[in-house]
């Protein structure tokens, strides 16, 4: 009885101990990875838009990502960008930006503070709508300006290069995308970038005279710290109907966030 007396005091405190931690595990919360998505709203690119939202709000919800949705880079001017693990440019173009925030971009990108999924508009690069070119975002695409563009839209074949690429994994070596708005540059990004694929210019149903002969459409340039990843496609809400582009945009995601 008397050595049950002297322990009694250690028993109260392991078990005080226990309920702490079982009440901490049953109130905390587990921290969710912040993801930034800069979008492009209305236009011919609004079904894109509104169905990759819709895809990344269910992926969000799936591997627990906590998603910001912003229309305009001046609602994150007076905010520290280093709080998302990725930056994901939902179409939105690289002009029409403030000079705060491109400033905070560049630093966000060239220390790799997080990672970084760009699609389509985000190479229209050049001097449009009165806003003059961003040459960094020039440099960070491959050293690329905006040339044309297949304005009537058409429906390719896609080629893997680097197979070995994360983003690649679990696709096809050749796979098709649907009725896409393809860019031309005034040059291929190739020996700036590291080429993950390349379209097909010959397999354009309907057919196109706009071509650029080697035609990169994903890449990543491993010159900077940060992941990053540009697909080209990123015109109509189908794509968000097609396998491969959403095994790949996946892919990136999980990837990127790695950073």
């Amino acid at each position: 009885m008397k050595i049950f007396k002297k322990i009694l005091p250690v028993i109260m405190l392991f078990c005080f101990i226990i309920q702490l931690s079982v009440a901490g595990s049953l109130n905390d919360k587990p921290v969710q990875k912040k993801v930034l998505v800069l979008t492009e709203r209305g236009g011919l690119h609004e079904g894109f838009v509104v169905a990759a939202l819709n895809w990344l709000q269910e992926f969000a919800q799936k591997n627990k990502l906590e998603l910001r949705v912003i229309n305009h880079p001046r609602e994150i001017e007076n905010e520290n960008l280093n709080v998302y693990r990725l930056f994901i440019q939902l179409n939105y173009p690289p002009y029409n930006w403030t000079d705060k925030t491109m400033s905070a971009f560049e630093k966000y990108i060239d220390e790799g503070s997080g990672g970084w999924i760009g699609f389509h508009h985000a190479t229209l690069l050049g001097e449009f709508d009165g806003y003059p070119l961003w040459k960094w975002f020039s440099d960070f695409m491959g050293e690329i300006l905006f040339k044309n563009y297949i304005a009537r839209k058409a429906t390719a074949n896609v080629y893997i290069e680097n197979r070995k690429h994360p983003v690649m994994k679990n696709l096809p070596e050749v796979f098709s995308v649907p009725n896409d708005e393809w860019y031309t540059f005034d040059k291929s990004p190739r020996g700036k970038v590291n080429v993950l694929a390349n379209v097909d210019e010959n397999s354009y149903q309907p057919a196109s005279d706009i071509k650029m002969g080697d035609h990169p459409v994903i890449w990543s340039n491993e010159n900077k710290k940060a992941r990053n990843v540009y697909f080209l496609m990123g015109h109509g809400e189908e794509l968000l109907r097609n396998e491969a582009f959403t095994t790949m945009f996946a892919n990136a995601i999980v990837w990127a966030l790695k950073n």
